[in-house]
């Protein structure tokens, strides 16, 4: 249960074990894990927003729809029973409410509740977290961990682009991370500014009532086409039970991941050529290779999903089209390209890109000096050096977000159970000396280069790296021992690095 406790200002303050941040998927499968492997624990999870869903409940422009098929997406707890492995955000809400549900974790949840500080007392083994709540009166909660699920980017305000003359335009200007409820595109002209998995989703909806709609990209991205529904999924379900049907199907899109992501760096060509097949098949005579290469390898970014191939048959349709090209300004009535051609438009789009923002902008500090995150180097992919008692999910860029948020969740709950079996309050992910780096994504993505700068620190070999590979990762943070003799065991009063080591792993857990 979690306690009242009176603070120096006398002002009642809630305190808890673990305090999660977020209830999107990361938070909303951190409490099911926690209350399954550590039921003694009392929690708290803190949401800016009224609702759950994170991105899911954000995002609201037409179409918005899983990039991952829902066996991965979806957590190990809970199987996926749609038709549909590519799911739409109402569905997938669905999924989350049914999740928070069955684990009854509505009084868990505070809502209206934006993190804005954390900080850590070593002397005290806990974090005191202040929130800003949607009245804007400011409370303040004790936790001895801090579990961030709070995503990867800036809730606020998306990427700016820059676009040369965009307060020219006399239409509709909208990002979709603040669609509009009310827009109506019903026999408009359509530009949709950006070629990533936003824009290919939104093309084909708008593309059914909009008079045209054009994708302006200044570079090709790669696309895989793919069919909705898991045939195989829906035949097994019919035959077996649920749990073991999906329990086969994610181990299956697992190994497929992983094979498909090793072979677009090692062999390139073999995924290029798997990868154009429907393009030309759905495409016809409007498949223009310029128009669908681009100048990076598959997997050097991340592939973008096309659902039953439905952008390629709106584009063959005539109902939409792609063009490539550089903006060289925006006019009243439209874009006009630096190769001289115009664009007429009565709504643009700017779906541009994410800005990506550390531990969701909450100015943490330790022992009263302020974290600066490039600082610290990652520890195991879900922790940092020198940082006690936190943890963050960042997911994987080359498979479901999902599969590094349940192994985090389980890797924390072993810490946890750990801290409880030794005696001890602190966790604390020691450097000891400084290592030799290494770029932190071998991925190009725009959105990654640009926000570089901020993130912490990777090296070459684990503990200290974030890595990109869920069947590594699985092995080091469910099945390693705990203390691994990197990260440290002890409590407020006891001497840091003391000899705390893990006595079995069934005590542990």
């Amino acid at each position: 249960m979690a306690t009242q406790i009176v603070n120096n200002s006398s002002v009642a303050a809630e305190s808890v074990d673990v305090m999660i941040v977020g209830a999107g998927i990361s938070g909303i499968g951190m409490a099911v894990h926690l209350r399954d492997k550590c039921p003694g624990k009392s929690f708290a999870i803190v949401e800016r927003r009224d609702e759950i869903g994170g991105t899911w409940n954000l995002f609201q422009y037409p179409g918005i729809r899983s990039d991952s098929d829902m066996h991965t997406l979806g957590f190990k707890f809970e199987p996926w029973t749609e038709q549909k492995a590519i799911a739409d955000g109402p569905s997938i809400m669905k999924y989350l409410h049914r999740i928070k549900a069955k684990h009854d974790l509505e009084k868990h949840i505070r809502f209206g509740h934006k993190v804005l500080s954390a900080s850590w007392s070593s002397e005290d083994a806990r974090w005191t977290v202040t929130a800003e709540k949607s009245d804007g009166s400011q409370v303040t909660i004790y936790a001895n961990f801090v579990y961030m699920g709070a995503g990867y980017y800036d809730y606020d305000k998306p990427y700016d682009a820059q676009i040369e003359g965009l307060q020219n335009f006399k239409g509709e200007v909208v990002h979709p991370q603040f669609w509009p409820k009310d827009l109506d595109y019903s026999g408009k002209k359509v530009v949709i500014i950006g070629s990533g998995a936003t824009a290919v989703t939104i093309v084909p909806v708008l593309a059914e009532k909009a008079s045209h709609v054009t994708m302006l990209q200044r570079t090709p991205t790669w696309y895989a086409a793919r069919p909705a529904k898991d045939a195989l999924a829906n035949f097994l379900r019919k035959i077996m039970p649920e749990k073991w049907a999906y329990a086969i199907i994610r181990k299956k899109n697992v190994w497929m991941q992983d094979i498909t992501f090793r072979t677009a760096r090692d062999n390139p060509q073999k995924v290029i050529d798997k990868l154009e097949k429907p393009l030309r098949k759905e495409l016809g005579d409007k498949y223009v290779k310029e128009d669908y290469t681009p100048p990076y390898g598959p997997w050097e970014q991340r592939l973008c999903l096309v659902p039953d191939s439905d952008m390629f048959k709106a584009i063959a349709a005539g109902r939409a089209d792609l063009k490539t090209g550089h903006i060289d300004t925006v006019t009243e009535s439209g874009i006009k390209l630096k190769s001289g051609e115009t664009i007429d438009a009565d709504i643009i789009v700017t779906a541009t890109g994410l800005k990506l923002a550390v531990a969701g902008k909450v100015a943490f500090s330790v022992d009263g000096k302020p974290v600066h995150w490039p600082d610290h180097y990652y520890y195991k992919g879900c922790m940092f050096s020198d940082i006690p008692n936190l943890a963050i999910v960042f997911g994987y860029l080359n498979a479901s977000w999902t599969l590094k948020a349940d192994i985090v969740s389980e890797y924390t709950c072993r810490v946890l159970n750990h801290m409880d079996a030794t005696a001890t309050r602190i966790a604390n992910p020691v450097l000891g000396k400084e290592l030799e780096q290494e770029e932190l994504f071998d991925f190009s993505s725009g959105y990654l280069q640009r926000s570089i700068h901020e993130l912490p620190r990777n090296s070459t070999a684990m503990p200290w790296k974030l890595n990109q590979d869920y069947l590594f990762d699985k092995k080091i943070l469910l099945n390693d021992p705990v203390d691994d003799g990197v990260i440290q065991f002890y409590g407020p009063n006891s001497q840091q690095g003391a000899d705390n080591r893990e006595p079995s792993l069934e005590a542990a857990e």
